[in-house]
């Protein structure tokens, strides 16, 4: 069970995301991630429970999640209401040049639920330094998606082995991966 205040943050959901240059070498897992997010946020929303949403603003250039660039708009799914907070990053993690940290020590939240994009990218990053500042954290697992990826030898992984490895990295150490159905 989770507490009343744990927090849902939504991480780099943007349309950037469906650019044909992130799915060159593969297909995507979890197709249906974006209809599970935005079921998260109806539940945490109707609950009245904190929820953050991060935009990725990229200062690379080339970058489909440029700064005000047309991929830096959040997907319909995963539109912020009036009111909620954004954190805007420039690098992986929502902690790093944010005030995240701050805003969750303030008021008092230590768990912290956690679905996005990339998982082995942004999401991963994020779990890992929220396990470091001594949150709680939960990975929604089917609210999360990546796409393939060659590894260091060459060999082309699909992007359901590159999630499930992720995963695999964070679960016990860093996290406990969940499912939507466990949080909602």
């Amino acid at each position: 069970m989770l507490p009343a205040n744990a927090a849902l943050i939504v991480i780099d959901l943007q349309k950037a995301i469906d650019h044909p240059k992130w799915a060159a070498q593969g297909p995507r897992n979890n197709p249906q991630a974006e209809a599970t997010i935005a079921r998260l946020l109806a539940a945490w929303r109707a609950a009245g429970r904190p929820l953050f949403h991060v935009r990725h603003e990229s200062t690379a250039p080339g970058s489909t999640y440029a700064a005000n660039g047309p991929g830096s708009a959040f997907k319909p799914e995963a539109m912020p209401l009036p009111g909620e907070p954004v954190i805007a990053k420039s690098v992986h993690s929502a902690f790093i040049g944010t005030d995240l940290e701050a805003r969750l020590r303030a008021d008092g939240i230590g768990t912290l639920v956690i679905c996005g994009v990339i998982t082995n990218n942004s999401v991963e990053t994020t779990v890992r330094m929220a396990a470091n500042l001594g949150f709680d954290v939960h990975l929604v697992e089917d609210a999360c998606f990546t796409f393939a990826r060659r590894d260091h030898a060459g060999t082309l992984r699909s992007a359901a082995e590159v999630h499930a490895m992720s995963l695999a990295n964070m679960d016990g150490e860093y996290c406990r991966v969940v499912q939507a159905a466990e949080v909602i």
